[in-house]
């Protein structure tokens, strides 16, 4: 979805004309730019929080000629969903059988680990055998 694919939904959802549809979508946006600009966090609820972040200058190398090259200091936006964001995303998977899924899970936790110690004996003693046999075949060959 674009700009002018989101302000078209806004417009048909809200019932606003395009013009203010897109006015609304242009306020929201430069509101959080500015705010995230000037150092601050900006948590919307229920969507998510814009987490402003900066990178200091460092040296880097040209991969090519392998010359050291500066690279600037930089600022950039981190965006960290809210939970609920999270969980509309993840609802499809978890409608059904949530407590199943959650249940077979831990029955089957324990079973592995009793099932993983008895294959890391068997692989130790397989390689305990394997030097045996290599030392023999090298003497027969001497």
């Amino acid at each position: 979805m674009n700009r002018t694919e989101l302000i078209e939904k806004v417009a048909s959802k809200t019932g606003l004309g395009r013009k203010q549809a897109e006015a609304a979508v242009t306020a929201v946006a430069d509101s959080v730019i500015a705010e995230t600009k000037a150092g601050n966090k900006v948590s919307i609820f229920g969507f998510g929080t814009f987490t402003p972040t900066a990178r200091a200058a460092r040296m880097g190398r040209n991969p090519q000629t392998g010359s050291p090259v500066k690279i600037a200091a930089a600022k950039g936006v981190r965006f960290a969903p809210a939970s609920a964001f999270k969980q509309v995303l993840n609802t499809r998977g978890r409608a059904a059988g949530t407590k199943k899924a959650a249940a077979t899970k831990k029955a089957a936790a324990p079973a592995k680990k009793v099932a993983a110690p008895a294959k890391a004996t068997t692989t130790r003693s397989t390689k305990a055998a394997a030097p045996a046999k290599k030392s023999t075949k090298s003497a027969k060959k001497r």
